[in-house]
């Protein structure tokens, strides 16, 4: 007995003239996901008074402590010049502060403020909420991450 053919085989046996429609396009499928997710996050982080890439930085900033802006930047996969002034909106508005490492002058750790600090309980209810509007159960969630971790995984191969 022939399994089914999963949707990637489906697709790869299509015509070239039918691969190149919109709807097969697994990228624009994310675009939309992602732009459908920045519309739910602006209303769930209306409170905070934080963008969602915002929010980032205070989430790996709430769960590690004081960080040199190289390793936040790793991690959420940003270069310094989009970092950077992410970072200073979040120091203007009294959440994190910036200091220049007394042994390496080029190495600036942030900091949580105590008010950064303290969002974060405000913030608790966020992820929950972003949960609920995805429709889907937490299982689903968590092999969508870890599907979506194998295709960022080998598109950085591919790049």
């Amino acid at each position: 007995m022939t399994p089914p053919p999963t949707p990637a085989s489906g697709l790869a046996g299509l015509p070239d003239t039918e691969l190149l429609k919109l709807d097969h396009q697994v990228c624009f499928s994310l675009q939309a996901a992602s732009r459908a997710f920045g519309g739910v996050y602006r209303e769930a982080l209306k409170d905070l008074g934080l963008t969602y890439p915002q929010y980032l930085a205070m989430m790996v900033l709430w769960e590690h402590g004081p960080l040199p802006v190289k390793t936040i930047g790793e991690r959420l996969h940003l270069d310094s010049g989009t970092l950077s002034p992410l970072l200073k909106r979040l120091e203007t508005a009294g959440l994190v502060r910036r200091e220049r490492s007394p042994e390496d002058e080029r190495s600036v750790t942030v900091h949580l403020t105590d008010a950064g600090a303290g969002l974060r309980e405000r913030a608790l209810p966020v992820p929950r909420a972003i949960l609920e509007a995805t429709g889907m159960s937490v299982e689903e969630v968590l092999d969508l991450q870890r599907t979506l971790a194998r295709l960022t995984e080998s598109l950085g191969r591919a790049a």
